[in-house]
């Protein structure tokens, strides 16, 4: 590397200043409950490089003053808050859950004479988790006149909302797939190159995707839902926000219903009307 280019990659407004550090993590906090400690500061500058970019301005310290001392927070916020959120996702992820909804809720759900399993995805990321919800619920409620299901699946992030909606997924995300249930609701597409899957229409069709913040004081999703999947959200949490999180998701929650969490978080030492009936897998009492 030249002189000059080490000196221009170390040009002051090239990092983020610890005061527009601060000011960042505050609001990102205030607005997600996410957390932004110090060792985060490299990531978030390498995310939003793209919204300087996006955005025309030069430095970070640009950035920062258009959101801050230019009222910029009221155009870029959902940029803002896409770019920092982490949306790892998976099919089938953490498969004893889908084996624990299809073999003990639902039947216990159907049983207690609901006609329409109301499922709610409240971190969807770009889409896996609600759509291995309606294959189980599609292969559940096959045949049957009974009982029918819907899913919400919300999320943060516009851009996986996108992702979701679309359900075009590389051919290798859903590997964890049953075979059968890739026959009966994959699409491959027809130039193999491409090497992309759909979910088909049908399956597509019996979700409803919408943008939610859990940070939210209320969540208006409708009537209660009798699953709801948490998972792998509460762990960017501080205790005081998992707190709040967890009693709105209770408010949500139909007696008897579910609640699913990710393994490697707890709800210990909260106050909630649950308990626990499998690992990470809680009834509405």
């Amino acid at each position: 590397m030249s002189m000059a280019a080490a000196v221009e990659t170390q040009l002051p407004g090239d990092r983020i200043s610890k005061r527009n550090f601060d000011k960042l993590a505050r609001f990102i906090y205030d607005y997600s409950g996410i957390k932004m400690p110090p060792t985060k500061l490299t990531m978030l500058e390498g995310r939003l490089r793209r919204r300087l970019r996006a955005t025309n301005h030069a430095t970070f310290d640009d950035y920062c003053d258009f959101l801050f001392n230019h009222d910029g927070l009221d155009q870029e916020t959902v940029y803002l808050i896409d770019v920092v959120t982490t949306n790892k996702t998976d099919f089938f992820r953490e498969a004893k859950h889908f084996d624990y909804l299809q073999t003990v809720a639902l039947p216990a759900i159907a049983s207690s004479g609901v006609r329409t399993i109301r499922t709610w995805s409240s971190a969807c990321s770009t889409g896996a988790e609600p759509y291995t919800m309606a294959m189980v619920l599609a292969e559940f409620t096959e045949g049957r006149n009974d009982v029918s299901y819907s899913v919400l699946a919300t999320d943060l992030s516009t851009d996986v909302l996108q992702t979701a909606r679309r359900g075009i997924y590389p051919e290798d995300l859903i590997a964890p797939v049953p075979r059968d249930l890739q026959r009966k609701y994959v699409l491959t597409a027809k130039q193999p190159d491409r090497r992309e899957v759909r979910i088909t229409p049908k399956l597509r069709s019996k979700i409803g995707f919408a943008r939610m913040n859990l940070m939210d004081e209320k969540y208006q999703i409708g009537e209660a839902m009798h699953v709801i999947f948490c998972r792998n959200v509460l762990i960017y949490f501080d205790k005081q926000t998992q707190a709040g999180v967890l009693n709105r998701l209770c408010d949500c929650l139909a007696k008897g219903g579910y609640m699913f969490i990710g393994h490697s978080e707890s709800i210990t030492g909260f106050d909630l009307p649950l308990k626990q009936v499998s690992n990470t897998v809680f009834q509405r009492i």
